[in-house]
């Protein structure tokens, strides 16, 4: 890739003025490198715009000159989709950071694609109201990022992936122009739903600069329960038998292996296994309503009867907001002692909910054989059929050789995953990790099509090269 000229640099920091910039390697160095460390890049600029104008300018200049440009919020991704891995410009939007406004009558909060999603949580919560997407990284991930990503997290049961919070964007295309698509409309049938587009584009169409979010009110009564369950069919059944009893009023319904609370205990402070017994496999639930719902006389009775039926060999239902965040701590620090017990290659599929029991016994064995002694830690969103289906190394040590086997173990795992007619990714996007592997799970028509898209809003191809989009390679 050929860097850009010194004047186009001198156009850049122009456009942008002396706080939207920076050369520092200090500074730009936390830009360079993902949570995983699996990928690392590299910019000859950081640029740090405040404004849609700012973007529009940027955008205008780097399509003149053929600069390519890469777009990152808060640096989240788990693909390397938000990294200029050949030296590209680096956009990032974190002062892009403002509430702009809160419709209270209609429910929805208009914000800019910098500000975290924990900021958008607390600007709900303060006027009694919920915005329902919730990640781990929900403290640093940006709105820019999780509307880039389409990110699902852990009330997708519910609410719906991003895409369905979302009724407006302000988008800026590669030719500067700023589509203002703002409208906090439920219903609007005026032609295509241009939107959609930018959604879950990983930002290969256009940056998106501020967005109008869906809210829903605020729950009076959350009641979270962690029950011990003989294995993931146990699970499918129990999803079902408590969708039934709470009038789907499940927000959640997380599967959790052994392995995985033994590794959260282990190294994860104030942690500890809420029940008496271990059990090999577990169901993190939540549900929400009203305060008239009465949930928690129905978790209890629901979950009493799962256990009498063999569902269930043990359940708590939470007693206080702290046990319910003891609780939910579990689950949310799987990731973090993953990371801490050693190297882990990592998988975020879909495949239909009934399908998982099958789809766990068919590909662990699969993986195990070509990697023998690999430690299996499949948990995640059974509730919509999520799963991060994940291998630890057999032994401290054994990093380098484990992770040399990533291409061979992600390829075997996906091949059964379409097998089960299901998804290579549920919901951290495609970016660099498995754009060579998309013709092999999707059709000649499916990625002509999404071409043809890319190259109607990015004829010169410089919004994040690479990532999403699959060359043609075709005998």
């Amino acid at each position: 890739m050929i860097p850009p000229s010194e004047e186009t640099m001198h156009r850049l920091k122009d456009a942008v003025g002396e706080k939207g910039f920076s050369q520092d390697p200090a500074e730009i160095a936390p830009h360079l490198e993902e949570w995983r460390s699996k990928y690392k890049g590299s910019t000859p600029l950081l640029l740090k715009p405040a404004t849609a104008a700012e973007v529009s300018s940027i955008l205008r200049i780097c399509n003149e000159t053929g600069t390519p440009i890469v777009t990152q919020g808060g640096n989240t991704g788990l693909v390397g989709g938000q990294i200029p891995l050949h030296g590209e410009v680096l956009l990032s939007t974190k002062r892009l950071n403002r509430i702009r406004a809160v419709d209270e009558s209609g429910a929805t909060m208009t914000v800019e694609a910098g500000v975290t999603l924990a900021q958008v949580q607390q600007a709900a919560d303060e006027k009694h109201f919920l915005f329902p997407l919730r990640l781990a990284s929900e403290g640093s991930c940006t709105i820019g990022g999780n509307i880039a990503t389409n990110a699902g997290g852990t009330h997708v049961l519910r609410y719906g992936m991003t895409r369905a919070l979302v009724l407006g964007l302000e988008v800026v295309l590669a030719n500067g122009t700023v589509l203002e698509m703002l409208r906090a409309l439920h219903k609007d049938n005026s032609g295509y739903d241009i939107k959609q587009n930018f959604i879950g584009s990983e930002g290969t169409l256009g940056v998106v600069t501020a967005a109008t979010l869906r809210l829903f009110p605020r729950p009076d009564v959350a009641v979270v329960a962690f029950a011990a369950v003989p294995s993931p069919a146990a699970a499918v059944a129990l999803l079902g038998a408590m969708q039934a009893r709470t009038g789907g009023l499940l927000s959640a319904f997380e599967l959790i292996p052994r392995i995985a609370l033994d590794f959260v205990t282990r190294h994860i402070a104030g942690t500890r296994d809420p029940l008496a017994a271990p059990s090999p496999w577990y169901v993190l639930m939540e549900a929400t309503g009203g305060r008239e719902a009465n949930l928690s006389a129905t978790f209890e009775s629901a979950l009493a009867d799962a256990v009498e039926n063999g569902l269930a060999s043990d359940a708590v239902v939470a007693a206080s907001e702290a046990q319910a965040a003891a609780l939910w701590k579990l689950r949310e620090s799987i990731s973090e002692s993953q990371k801490r017990e050693g190297a882990s290659i990592k998988h975020d599929i879909s495949v239909p909910v009934a399908a998982i029991p099958d789809f766990i016994a068919r590909a662990t064995p699969a993986v195990q054989a070509l990697v023998p002694g690999a430690r299996a830690v499949s948990f995640g969103h059974l509730g919509d059929g999520n799963l991060h289906f994940n291998f630890n190394s057999a032994h401290t040590g054994d990093d380098p050789a484990f992770l040399a086997q990533w291409d061979e173990v992600q390829q075997c795992v996906h091949d059964i995953v379409k097998e089960f007619g299901g998804s290579i990714s549920a919901e951290h996007g495609i970016g660099a990790m498995k754009v060579a592997q998309l013709p092999r799970y999707k059709s000649h028509a499916e990625l002509d099509a999404m071409r043809a898209i890319k190259t109607a809003f990015d004829p010169r191809g410089i919004l994040n090269p690479g990532k999403l989009i699959p060359p043609v390679l075709r005998l």
